[in-house]
């Protein structure tokens, strides 16, 4: 069984010489003589064009993530189709997808593929969702090159598109002002840069996926899966979403990047007191140095301390702490078959089941999911 376009069968077609065709609902036999012989086989017909209900616009760019770019147009595109295939049931594609960029010209993707799209992002008139995929080159370079995009992101939006990006494609989503005053994620390692230039949106780096307003952001690299995942289940619901993720073997499961995220991601400051006090924490990590000892033994009170503390890294010095503690503790789950009982000693805590419940609110997991997800022995 060959399973194939509208437009690939009509070109097939031309270069044989058939006896036969009949057509049945969506499956056509072909009865074919080629070269002297004779070849039969039977072409079910997939028609993206006509039988899909929605379409998919992803926004090319040079420098964007290729896998960003072809994995998602790949989920979608087989949206009722791969599930079905797999237990041979007529299929039911659910996405048009296509991918557009400034003029329809070629870009060069962060690994140096270049792609070609099939339509200019001036002419997309519709489309149901579109997709910024990641920024895999210097974001800073990226923006100022993409200037020209932001009114057709902004005028697909106003006409009625879902608009989402991923990871670091959420800096070229917020260019455009769409985030103002929504929550957004990205990648955990540009919060902070992320922060920085846009103090107007709500973000939240531990989500994997937000969505507000019909705004849709996802978090770190491969979080286009999440966001793919979740925006097939907003339009064709759960078991169609469900089953994609199984055809494709995605892990859906994630709801949180915290569990990828490092807590040095907070050097990004220009206070050198609070640096101080950071590095002496790292050091430190099992210390049971009060905060009032802490900010005596770098020459400020408290009281500023904390302010400035929180000032520089969006956290209190005891927050901090707990976040490199439960970062050491992810360490050594990763990396030893240390017993937990003395695992949490190493770190700074005694008592196990309290160690338990915040470890899992910090990362999703509990220590014991953790290793098994993630140790390398």
């Amino acid at each position: 069984m060959v399973f194939c376009p509208s437009r690939i069968l009509v070109n097939t077609l031309c270069h044989i010489r058939y006896h036969a065709i009949i057509v049945n609902n969506d499956t056509i036999m072909v009865n074919a003589a080629n070269n002297n012989s004779a070849l039969f086989f039977k072409i079910t017909l997939i028609t993206f064009m006509n039988s899909t209900r929605f379409t998919v616009t992803v926004l090319g760019f040079d420098q964007a993530l290729a896998s960003a770019i072809t994995g998602a147009l790949d989920v979608f595109a087989f949206a009722g189709i791969s599930w079905q295939r797999i237990h041979k049931l007529s299929p039911s594609p659910q996405f048009r997808v296509q991918l557009a960029s400034h003029h329809g010209q070629p870009f060069m993707c962060s690994n140096q593929i270049m792609l070609q799209p099939n339509i200019a992002i001036e002419d997309v008139s519709h489309t149901d969702i579109l997709l910024i995929p990641t920024i895999g080159g210097n974001i800073d370079e990226v923006l100022r090159d993409t200037q020209p995009l932001l009114v057709h992101i902004k005028r697909l939006q106003k006409v009625g598109a879902d608009i989402a990006a991923n990871c670091t494609g959420t800096f070229l989503l917020a260019q455009t002002g769409l985030l103002t005053n929504k929550t957004a994620t990205t990648h955990w390692g540009y919060a902070d840069k992320f922060k920085s230039m846009y103090p107007d949106v709500n973000l939240q780096p531990d989500k994997m996926v937000t969505e507000d307003n019909a705004v849709y952001c996802a978090g770190g690299g491969m979080a286009w899966i999440d966001l793919s995942t979740q925006l097939i289940e907003r339009y064709c619901g759960h078991q169609i979403a469900s089953d994609t993720a199984k055809s494709h073997v995605l892990d859906v499961s994630r709801t949180s990047q915290t569990i990828y995220a490092s807590s040095r991601q907070r050097r990004l400051h220009a206070d050198k007191d609070i640096m101080e006090i950071q590095s002496y924490l790292e050091k430190n990590v099992r210390s049971k140095t009060t905060l009032a000892e802490l900010a005596k033994k770098h020459n400020m009170t408290e009281r500023t301390m904390i302010r400035r503390f929180k000032n520089a890294c969006d956290i209190t010095p005891g927050q901090y702490l707990q976040a490199l503690r439960i970062e050491q503790a992810r360490k050594l789950l990763e990396t030893s078959t240390m017993p937990l009982e003395n695992l949490i000693n190493a770190v700074g805590y005694e008592d196990l089941s309290s160690f338990t419940r915040l470890f899992k609110k910090t990362t999703g997991l509990s220590p014991s999911q953790y290793r098994i997800k993630f140790n390398r022995n």
